[in-house]
């Protein structure tokens, strides 16, 4: 092969680009501005690796130019494993977030001290000052947006079982612009697809928007469909396939106990619904439940996970009592059961 070819082939033009580069006694800073993308962490892992790599200095800036405007702890001296395991992770670790100030020659001015002094006291968070309002199904019901508020540290979830209105998202807005002054700036607020007629999804994210105007700024999605049919939890197919066995070891009973006897099939205890109650797998007869039910909305009339929602406020940190006064003796489990084992 002629030298020339082999000299001209990427991984020869990378060493010679390589061997004539230096960095030595340079300081590089790396910010990411604009929307997130898929990517980003792999070019902010590229720019610092290769920085180090050619004997310079790689400084973090949050925040992007918000970042660079503000100096102090956003920005951060970067080494080799702060950018480990970053490739497979969405958006920008290091933040992103608009800047009027940099529109500005004070602004810019600002940016340009606080590189020279390359302001680093602390580390960062890196988080983006924004809040996140996510409508979920279930009709009426409240359970997967209270649920999933607990589960995922939400800030606030609005379902059709307690009715609110705008005292309380004031409410909610003035705690989110407090949780933002703090270490953790981002906050998620859950809403049920039917906890209200007038305070819709897109009535509270123009809200939360506008009210947070300046501290921070929101997005909308509506999950759909896309939460039904995904795979079945440890739980799930442990209760699936338990309420399997257990219904069809009801029907052979059934069978057995009115075969050649001339008794009717069909009774009032016959006709039930099986489900868990007081950690029991328990057959509750149609009648008994129907006094139980608000058949207009497609919900029991009494929820026991609204016991829950005291708690969600105590970790959301507002200022909340968790009550449990009211929670009561544990009632005799009626009806067929036997012990579930969940």
């Amino acid at each position: 092969m002629d030298r020339d070819n082999v000299s001209a082939t990427p991984k020869a033009s990378l060493r010679r680009f390589l061997e004539h580069l230096s960095g030595a006694g340079k300081a590089i800073g790396v910010l990411t501005s604009g929307g997130d993308a898929q990517g980003m962490n792999a070019a902010v892992r590229a720019v610092v690796r290769m920085g180090i790599y050619v004997g310079a200095k790689v400084y973090f800036i949050y925040e992007g130019y918000q970042g660079m405007v503000d100096g102090g702890s956003n920005i951060v001296e970067a080494d080799w494993e702060s950018v480990s395991s970053i490739l497979q992770v969405g958006g920008t670790i290091i933040g992103s977030a608009r800047c009027k100030a940099f529109r500005t020659r004070e602004g810019r001015l600002s940016a340009a001290c606080n590189l020279v002094q390359r302001g680093i006291k602390q580390s960062a968070s890196g988080t983006k000052r924004r809040v996140f309002i996510i409508e979920t199904m279930g009709g009426f019901c409240g359970y997967l947006a209270n649920m999933g508020a607990l589960a995922a540290g939400a800030d606030a979830a609005y379902i059709f079982e307690e009715p609110f209105d705008i005292r309380d998202l004031q409410s909610n807005v003035e705690h989110l612009t407090r949780k933002m002054k703090t270490s953790i700036q981002r906050g998620l607020v859950l809403r049920n697809e039917s906890c209200s007629e007038n305070y819709t999804t897109d009535f509270i994210y123009q809200l939360y928007s506008e009210e947070g105007k300046g501290v921070f700024d929101c997005r909308k999605n509506v999950l759909g469909h896309m939460q039904q049919g995904g795979a079945p939890s440890p739980f799930d197919r442990n209760f699936g396939t338990k309420i399997s066995a257990r219904a069809m070891q009801w029907i052979s009973t059934k069978l057995k106990e009115a075969r050649g006897t001339g008794k009717r099939f069909v009774t009032d205890e016959s006709i039930c619904v099986l489900g868990i109650s007081k950690r029991n797998l328990v057959f509750r007869p149609v009648v008994e439940l129907k006094k139980e039910t608000d058949f207009e909305h497609r919900i029991p009339r009494e929820q026991w996970w609204l016991k829950l929602r005291p708690l969600m406020k105590i970790l959301a940190k507002y200022k909340a009592s968790l009550e449990v006064s009211d929670l009561g003796q544990p009632e005799p489990v009626s009806g067929h059961s036997e012990p579930a084992a969940i």
